[in-house]
């Protein structure tokens, strides 16, 4: 017994003067080996865009975080193909969920002459309205009479969703609604 508390008193005069690099030291080697390792930081919008481009390479046309994984489709620079793809948001790894090779390039004209892409859209809403960006698509339904745009989600610290027009030709940001609805895709 006095010897357990002996012990005891010189790791506690051990891990104060030696903080806790000799924590590390005192402790057992089993429990040094299998500790944790960090947990890898979360996938952004940027990164999942960045890691399906590698993967195949061409233009983001959409993106979406949907729950642990990015959706993000992908058509080449000529237009005649397209990619679905995921991303796992935990560690970055893509996968090919489909790919399309014969597609109208004509199609994706307005896409592919933009003279901003969805990551500069992302960046510029986040700019304009601090958060998460959590969704991205192209929109050059010209039924309304609009200049084709990007339509930016962006989610704030305050659990409130942003939706936001980014002109894909100026950049510049205009809002569509402000939301009190984590789920809403406006």
């Amino acid at each position: 017994m006095k010897r357990n508390l002996y012990v005891s008193a010189a790791a506690a005069v051990v891990l104060l003067a030696g903080g806790p690099a000799a924590a590390a030291v005192a402790a057992p080697a089993d429990a040094v080996r299998t500790a944790p390792a960090a947990a890898p930081a979360d996938t952004t919008a940027e990164g999942a865009a960045a890691a399906a481009l590698k993967d195949y390479p061409g233009v983001v046309e959409s993106l979406d975080r949907d729950g642990d994984v990015w959706h993000v489709d992908v058509i080449t620079k000529d237009g005649k193909g397209h990619a679905e793809l995921t991303v796992d948001a935990a560690n970055g790894k893509v996968t090919r969920e489909s790919v399309d090779t014969d597609e109208d390039a004509g199609e994706h004209k307005d896409l592919l002459a933009a003279k901003v892409t969805a990551e500069q859209a992302v960046k510029a809403a986040v700019a304009a309205h601090p958060g998460e960006a959590w969704a991205v698509e192209w929109d050059s339904d010209d039924d309304n009479g609009k200049a084709a745009s990007w339509h930016v989600e962006v989610r704030g610290s305050d659990g409130k969703t942003w939706d936001g027009s980014v002109d894909a030709t100026t950049g510049k940001v205009t809002a569509r609604s402000d939301s009190d609805d984590d789920y809403d895709n406006g």
